[in-house]
């Protein structure tokens, strides 16, 4: 039977020195609410569950960054000395993003309670992977939780900034397409039928690509909403698709690697994410096959999660990690060379921050690229949409002039 989840009370009441106290705590039932208080030294006279707000959800969504500014505060706290359920006090008290305050005040009872903090941890795997979940008890285990807190801070924020480099090279494009077909439309729908009206009274037959482009406002005029429909159905069935069987999802993963101006970039992303998780993992003391294992998941791409874990595969029956990631033949030379390296030296996880430096920047400088020529390109695009209608509409004008 599932444990019930935790909600947020309040409670009014006294401490030990008589003084009328009151404020906010996690849990699961105001009886162990009111045990919860009676262990710090407070008489709880009222508690009840926080009332939710009349107006909108009340809690943010808690994001990937959330959990990265989390993790870094909370690693500075520590290093400051800090106890730790203090100082998860100390952060949330901080905090505007109720949502993340509630979650971090619930690990703290848990924590306070006795429970190990990556124990607390996996109980909320919507927001903590298992990889942040095995460093963190690893540095519990090791009695080195600050550093470790430290590294993961460091791995989480220069992830999120991949990702968000990523997806301002995907939602760049997307947004052109977006508005040059929603421009296309407008003029299809509001401004052809216009001039059509107009050309209905030439008596005469219209050029025909003005013909083409009247058949079209036409369709679009009587069927604009099963066009629409039509878009929203097949992306969404796409993603759902991508989502649920991994054949699908493996086609579209090949496809983006494929695609030519934004397939490098996907496939430096990559290999940042490989180079900077197996270095993560392997500097926390992590064994090389149970971190190549997190790097599989951590790659977000299915061609490369089945090949890091053939590469895990071959590094279990001795094949060097280097040897293994050239028989794959996917990741790029400069990665193999310096992984060769980290492995002669003995300072892999070293070499492979260095790689993921670089590819990190190379991604940082193709996303920059993309930008300053999407810019003209964007004014092409819509130039010829536009324009091309507008020659359209106005060739019949035109041939009207020569026969006068």
């Amino acid at each position: 039977m599932a444990n019930p989840a935790a909600v947020a009370y309040v409670y009014k009441g006294v401490d030990s020195k008589g003084a009328k106290v009151q404020g906010e705590v996690s849990g699961t039932s105001s009886a162990l609410v009111k045990a919860q208080l009676r262990k710090q030294g407070i008489i709880a006279n009222r508690v009840q569950k926080k009332p939710k707000p009349l107006f909108g959800g009340g809690k943010k969504k808690v994001k990937p960054g959330d959990i990265a500014l989390f993790t870094r505060q909370l690693a500075t706290m520590m290093k400051a000395g800090v106890p730790l359920v203090q100082s998860f006090e100390i952060v949330a008290d901080g905090l505007d993003n109720q949502g993340l305050k509630d979650l971090i005040f619930t690990i703290r009872d848990e924590v306070a309670s006795g429970t190990a903090f990556a124990d607390a941890l996996r109980k909320h795997p919507l927001y903590f992977d298992n990889l942040f979940c095995n460093l963190v008890a690893s540095g519990e285990q090791s009695g080195a939780l600050e550093t470790m807190l430290d590294r993961i801070a460091t791995y989480k924020e220069k992830t999120e900034s991949l990702k968000a480099k990523i997806k301002k090279a995907m939602t760049y494009p997307l947004a052109v397409v977006v508005v040059a077909i929603i421009v296309t439309s407008i003029l299809l729908i509001k401004v052809v039928p216009q001039f059509a009206e107009t050309f209905a009274g030439f008596g005469a037959d219209l050029p025909a690509f003005t013909q083409f482009v009247v058949n079209i406002s036409e369709w679009m005029q009587a069927y604009w909403f099963i066009a629409l429909f039509s878009v929203i159905f097949s992306v969404g069935g796409i993603i759902e698709a991508k989502k649920r069987n991994r054949s699908v999802a493996q086609f579209f993963d090949r496809l983006m690697l494929k695609l030519p101006v934004l397939g490098p970039i996907t496939y430096n992303s990559i290999a940042a994410r490989f180079a900077r998780t197996l270095s993560t993992t392997f500097a926390s003391g992590v064994p090389l096959i149970d971190a190549l294992k997190s790097v599989a998941g951590a790659t977000g791409n299915c061609v490369y999660e089945q090949a890091t874990l053939k590469i895990r595969d071959s590094v279990a029956t001795g094949i060097p990690l280097n040897s293994a990631m050239r028989q794959s033949g996917l990741y790029p030379v400069m990665l193999v060379q310096m992984t060769s390296i980290g492995e002669e030296s003995g300072a892999l996880d070293e070499m492979l921050g260095k790689a993921a430096d670089f590819y990190e920047e190379a991604v940082d400088n193709a996303v920059d690229n993309l930008t300053t020529l999407l810019e003209p390109m964007i004014m092409s695009i819509l130039g010829v949409l536009v324009g091309g209608l507008l020659i359209a509409m106005y060739l019949p004008i035109f041939q009207l002039g020569k026969v006068i």
